[in-house]
């Protein structure tokens, strides 16, 4: 049975960095916005039922993700209702990844919101990324198409950094990529030594 620790961090706090050192390193990482992405895809097992309950958001058996917003800011339920069905076809995802990885000594699962879904409790241990808000900042507002806006808005529906880094197993800051890679590579050797 696999180590399972849950990787988490705000918006610009370098989670995909550090889940890439993981993978560099021969860890299996579970991404939960790869596995939202793939059942989205055209044959991906959400597109038929989110067809059902909104069908301008599927076309050619695709999720667009941006009629699913457009449909979000007009309707106070949608929601609730996209979370019904994409949360469980998300578990059962992560489920499959774990069945296939048992053997692994340490698996980590990527999951943006992971104390914001609960999803913590299922976790051996978690680690959380961070930096100070002047440097999320920066990294956000640097990304394509970020708005202050859109960064508030973002901010707002995450558990806050400071919660995030009192409720966490592990903290490892992500100034400086050489500095985080070792740190992961420690994290690594401590969490499988005599595995």
């Amino acid at each position: 049975m696999s180590f399972v620790l849950g990787l988490t961090g705000s918006i610009g706090m370098g989670k995909t960095t550090t889940a890439n050192f993981f993978r560099r390193a021969g860890v299996p990482v579970w991404d939960a916005d790869a596995a939202v992405h793939r059942l989205y895809q055209a044959g991906g097992a959400a597109g038929p039922e989110i067809a059902e309950i909104c069908p301008q958001a599927v076309t050619d058996g695709a999720v667009d993700r941006g009629a699913l917003k457009d449909w979000m800011a007009r309707d106070d339920t949608a929601l609730k209702q996209i979370e019904a069905i994409v949360h469980p076809l998300v578990a059962q995802d992560r489920a499959d990844f774990l069945a296939t990885h048992s053997d692994a000594p340490l698996v980590v699962l990527d999951i943006p919101l992971l104390y914001e879904t609960g999803a913590a409790d299922a976790m051996d241990a978690v680690l959380v990324v961070s930096v100070d808000a002047t440097e999320q900042r920066r990294r956000v507002l640097e990304r394509p198409g970020m708005t202050e806006r859109t960064f508030a808005s973002i901010l707002a529906r995450q558990v806050p950094d400071r919660e995030k880094r009192q409720r966490a197993d592990y903290v490892i800051e992500t100034y400086d990529r050489d500095v985080t890679r070792q740190k992961v590579d420690a994290l690594i050797d401590n969490l499988t030594k005599g595995m």
